[in-house]
């Protein structure tokens, strides 16, 4: 069946010079799908590409970029027919490494066209901002900003930054409520996971599903090399004490003082309060078979 499908590139996102639009054109020569290109200029409004969307109704619209395209897309095809692709191109690709999309641009490529269409939830945070990944408060959040504000990129860079931020690592008060449980805390940082893994490929939400109407919390009270290198290698063993897992569908977090925040890899700033609650079936979604 011939597809319209429209690439959503984003030129900016990580530190490759591919020319999308070529690779994209070659995989797809021969076949009879209807190709459309839409080009993300740097802090760009969105209207354009929302006009482009609604007129042309595409069946895939594809992010060529990092999380921070897919989520910028996610939310302009959220509620409709059409499904979201990744042909991931930044230097955090998080969530297609959640839905098992290859970093092989003609391996990506054909998970775009015949791959797998399924639900994905979203997580609503302060009410007006959206995750389909990863969010958390504390060490990660602020070794991200650190991360932004380097020159710096890729693994040496992300090295660099892990330094400085454990160094400057401290645990925080924390008063965490939910139907279930109230928990009152210190801990180094608290996941938002409607995945199981970051980009990294380190597994911290063991049994997040991205369409099972909930969402986990991981909060992480000690920092451990032994702990940190479990997330890698055997992830069902994490010490509770450490590192411990709850599942809800809303939550809300107080901090005692400002602490760090980010949302599927994009800094937010600092804040006290935190309120998130579930969005089942937000979007859907393309993915790759489990390898």
């Amino acid at each position: 069946m011939a597809l319209k499908l429209l690439f959503v590139i984003n030129a900016s996102s990580g530190s490759n010079d591919t020319s999308w639009e070529e690779t994209i054109s070659n995989y797809f020569t021969g076949k009879q799908h209807e190709i459309n290109y839409f080009m993300l200029e740097k802090n760009m409004n969105t209207t354009e590409l929302k006009k482009m969307i609604g007129q042309s109704r595409p069946d895939k619209v594809i992010a060529v970029g990092g999380d921070g395209t897919v989520m910028l897309v996610a939310k302009l095809i959220a509620g409709s027919s059409a499904a979201l692709g990744i042909l991931p191109a930044g230097s955090a690709n998080g969530m297609a490494k959640e839905l098992n999309i290859s970093e092989t641009p003609d391996e990506a490529l054909a998970i775009i066209e015949n791959g797998t269409v399924s639900s994905c939830d979203a997580i609503k945070l302060n009410e007006d901002e959206i995750s389909l990944h990863m969010a958390d408060i504390g060490i990660n959040a602020q070794l991200i900003k650190y991360f932004s504000e380097g020159n710096l990129r890729g693994k040496l860079g992300y090295l660099k930054v892990m330094f400085k931020t454990l160094w400057h690592a401290q645990k925080v008060n924390l008063f965490i409520q939910s139907r279930d449980y109230n928990i009152n805390t210190r801990a180094f940082m608290v996941i938002i996971a409607n995945a199981t893994k970051y980009g990294t490929g380190a597994i911290v939400n063991p049994d997040g599903k991205l369409n099972d109407g909930k969402f986990e919390l991981v909060i992480v009270r000690k920092l451990s090399l032994i702990e940190i290198i479990k997330t890698f290698f055997n992830p069902g063993s994490l010490d509770p004490k450490k590192i411990e897992v709850i599942q809800v569908s809303s939550v809300n977090i107080q901090a005692k003082r400002s602490i760090h925040f980010q949302i599927d890899g994009e800094y937010i700033g600092k804040i006290k309060k935190l309120n998130a609650v579930i969005i089942p079936g937000y979007v859907n979604v393309i993915q790759g078979n489990k390898k």
